[in-house]
Formats: C-alpha cells, structure tokens, sequence
C-alpha cells in the first residue's frame, strides 16, 4: 500500500472507531465488523480499488453522524413536545 494511502486508511478507521462508539447495538459490535472489514481488504494492493474503498468507508462515516444526529433529534423532540 502506498504511503499516502495508508494514512488515509488509518485515519478513516480511526475515525469510524470513534464513531462506533455510540453505535445503537454496542461498541465491540462494531469495533468487531469494522476490523474485520479492514483486515478482509487488507492484501489489496491496487490505488484506484483502495481509494474506491476509502469513499465507501467515508459515506458510511457520513451516515453514521446523520444516524446520531437524528437518534439526538427525536430524543429532543419527544422532551419538548408532546404528540
């Protein structure tokens, strides 16, 4: 993997680690399919597919902060108004 690259990755399973931790079914649930999703793609070696891989992993950061922020919303909501 090329240098670059690599920090790339490492910087997005850092952030998605972060991310899961708030993760409605558990932490170690997610910890555990995150690593093995990175360790599953480990050998490959071409820039274009590991580059196509950090858009994926970078959507599922994206809809991982939308998932929060609307789980924050309706909590909110469901305080300050009454249905």
């Amino acid at each position: 993997m090329a240098n670059p690259l690599r920090s790339e990755v490492v910087r997005l399973y850092k952030n998605l680690l972060y991310l899961g931790r708030e993760y409605p079914k558990g932490s170690e649930y997610f910890r555990d399919r995150l690593r093995s999703a990175f360790s599953r793609n480990r050998a490959e070696s071409d820039p274009q597919a590991i580059r196509e891989m950090i858009l994926r992993g970078e959507f599922v950061s994206r809809e991982l902060e939308a998932l929060y922020y609307l789980r924050k919303y309706r909590a909110m909501k469901k305080r300050y108004y009454e249905e």
